[in-house]
């Protein structure tokens, strides 16, 4: 099924590994050009980009951390020298915090994850709508958190910084629909990668145990819901949170 993906050029933050791996190589799958944005794993970034020619796809690999706007509008220009235009930003890219409980969270620890994940999205966002409004076409995909929405103990870093990245889709949406635009957001619950690697195996079966599916949630299934919202399949769906848990939190 062609789902309007072929030389479409899909900009992935934070892809070289784990979600946002997964998330470039099914784009790929499906004809799209992928850019995958990489800070510190540029190894694993041209693993991927091998794996993805390999199985005849297109893209490149572009090192920027997109909390810094130089770089940012550097990861750009190389991104538009090379294929003159990006149709889809997936804002993936993760922002480090620690877990621990609200109170003894430094105002440091709050800041620097709800301004590194607003910078992250400013800055992206900005550079790919000036073109994508002149052409009156694009989309663009915030990777959140099931944690916005069902609490966490210790995550309350995370959920105030997703929570702003939920908000703030729903009115991106509101402005930027007239222009063809769509913004929506996905939000993985528990998923196995790297980022719960250190937690207990005994934990993660209880926590497959308690999901209505009774597994925990893999990067490809992520994959799968970004490609339908960056797919022509989705043209007419925006400012929707769409949660990819297996049913251990339901709207």
């Amino acid at each position: 099924m062609d789902l309007g993906l072929k030389d479409k050029v899909v900009l992935v933050t934070g892809a070289s590994r784990g979600i946002g791996a997964a998330i470039a190589a099914a784009l790929a799958d499906h004809g799209a050009t992928v850019v995958i944005n990489f800070l510190h794993n540029r190894d694993k970034a041209v693993q991927l980009l091998e794996a993805i020619q390999k199985n005849k796809g297109t893209g490149m690999i572009v090192q920027a951390d997109v909390r810094d706007q130089a770089q940012v509008d550097a990861m750009i220009a190389d991104t538009l020298g090379a294929y003159n235009k990006i149709d889809v930003l997936v804002n993936n890219a993760n922002i480090s915090f620690p877990v621990k409980p609200f109170i003894e969270l430094s105002w440091n620890d709050m800041e620097a994850k709800i301004l590194g994940e607003m910078r992250a999205l400013y800055t992206c966002s900005q550079a790919v709508l000036k073109a994508m409004i002149k052409r009156k076409q694009g989309k663009l995909v915030f990777i959140s958190s099931g944690l916005s929405r069902r609490p966490g103990y210790g995550f309350s870093a995370h959920a105030a910084a997703k929570s702003a990245v939920d908000g703030i889709a729903k009115v991106m949406a509101l402005e930027l629909g007239m222009y063809g635009i769509t913004v929506n957001v996905v939000g993985p619950g528990l998923t196995l990668t790297d980022a719960i690697a250190h937690q207990p195996s005994e934990g993660l079966r209880m926590a497959a145990e308690a999901n209505p599916m009774k597994r925990i949630g893999r990067p490809g299934d992520i994959a799968g819901a970004v490609v339908f919202l960056a797919s022509s399949l989705a043209d007419y769906i925006t400012g929707e949170y769409i949660p990819v848990n297996g049913g251990s939190y339901m709207l």
